[in-house]
């Protein structure tokens, strides 16, 4: 539909002197303001945060399109340069990671249990079966079997490397063979240990974990029977983690490696990275509900330290998806949208406003990152209503 444009001039071609013109056209551009911030608000609602416009402009020969003292946006903001990020957040426990069952193997009466908390390292007792030990070592591999003179593997390999370690690496190198040199070796950590020298180890007289462990439980009591791998306690590592799990689509989110910020129950931010990320599927929750696949974020601490008082707590992790360093931005509320496509915004000089058209990028808490020719920060850009 083609405008109708009031001018000054009468039926004749000679100016209209009557002040009633003069009332129309100021009435007029009131309501050409008014029907852009209703196309605006339109628009908004339809696209969300993402997006905004207005339609009904474009630009002139000159490549803007002025606006009058009168018709000035209702609001007006400027051009900032700032770094954008794209964040989002999600719950997390703060703790010490998954636990372990560690199950009883060794046959025979419990006579001591750990408390929980402790800690234990190479070479000591977890707890003890008829007052013997049930030793910790490291490794990655964990203890699935016998070990004996003939014995070949990498669990060979973790062993020998223990007992070098621990001192009796003397006469052994250290391989995947199990020779009568290891056997000796075994035989003497044996006897330290008040064992049984038989030169070989049993199942489940030892216990493979990476490194020191946390007693996270309790399970079993002193005077229980320790057998067929019933359970005896949880352990853990000992390095503070945040678990956090997001919804499949926010996954763009959890990438290893990812740098993140912790905020803890006082407010307080502490930087971490993403270690682990893995898919979990959680039961469903009810009768015919269906199972939810949910994204897990393994997150260690820069810092450790910082969370020394804290045993366990909630806390929130902050990911950012991207981020856009130095650039130019605006309220999203500033864009609009012009006639011939794309986006501009309205530049506000004095008296009067041009609009200028941009390219956006990055959409970030309600800041859009923008660039155009002759756009730069500091501008006054007008915000439409």
């Amino acid at each position: 539909m083609t405008d109708i444009v009031m001018t000054d001039e009468g039926a004749h071609g000679q100016p209209d002197r009557s002040p009633e013109p003069q009332v129309r056209r100021r009435a007029t551009r009131r309501r050409r303001r008014g029907r852009r911030a209703v196309i605006v608000g339109t628009v908004v609602a339809a696209v969300g945060a993402a997006g905004v416009a207005a339609s009904g402009l474009g630009f002139g020969d000159d490549g803007t399109d002025r606006q009058s003292a009168s018709n000035l946006p209702p609001a007006r903001t400027q051009v900032s340069r700032q770094t954008l990020q794209d964040t989002d957040e999600a719950s997390g426990d703060l703790g010490y990671g998954g636990q372990t069952v560690l199950p009883g193997r060794v046959p025979g009466i419990i006579t001591g249990m750990p408390l929980a908390g402790d800690l234990i390292t190479r070479g000591r007792a977890i707890y003890r079966v008829d007052n013997t030990p049930v030793v910790l070592l490291y490794g990655a591999l964990p203890a699935y079997r016998e070990l004996t003179t003939g014995s070949e593997g990498a669990d060979v390999q973790q062993l020998e490397d223990n007992l070098r370690a621990l001192g009796y690496g003397s006469g052994i190198t250290v391989d995947q063979k199990y020779t009568s040199a290891t056997a000796q070796a075994v035989s003497r950590w044996q006897k330290d240990l008040g064992l049984t020298q038989t030169g070989r180890v049993e199942l489940g007289r030892v216990v493979f974990a990476p490194g020191t462990i946390r007693v996270d439980s309790v399970t079993a009591g002193l005077n229980q029977s320790a057998r067929d791998g019933q359970e005896v306690l949880k352990y853990t590592g000992t390095t503070r983690r945040v678990t956090a799990r997001l919804d499949v689509s926010k996954q763009r989110l959890a990438r290893k490696g990812a740098l993140v910020q912790i905020e803890l129950p006082d407010g307080t931010r502490v930087p971490g990275v993403v270690d682990r990320v893995y898919t979990v599927i959680e039961p469903a929750v009810s009768q015919g509900s269906d199972p939810t696949t949910k994204i897990e974020a393994i997150v260690s601490l820069n810092n450790p330290d910082a969370v020394a008082t804290i045993e366990a707590a909630v806390v929130t992790v902050v990911f950012t998806a991207d981020e856009h360093k130095d650039v130019l931005t605006v309220p999203v509320g500033a864009l609009v949208a012009l006639n011939e496509g794309g986006y501009g915004v309205e530049v506000i000089e004095g008296t009067s406003t041009r609009f200028v058209k941009v390219r956006t990028g990055l959409f970030a808490n309600g800041r859009v990152e923008v660039s155009g020719d002759g756009l730069r920060e500091g501008m006054t850009v007008g915000i439409p209503q």
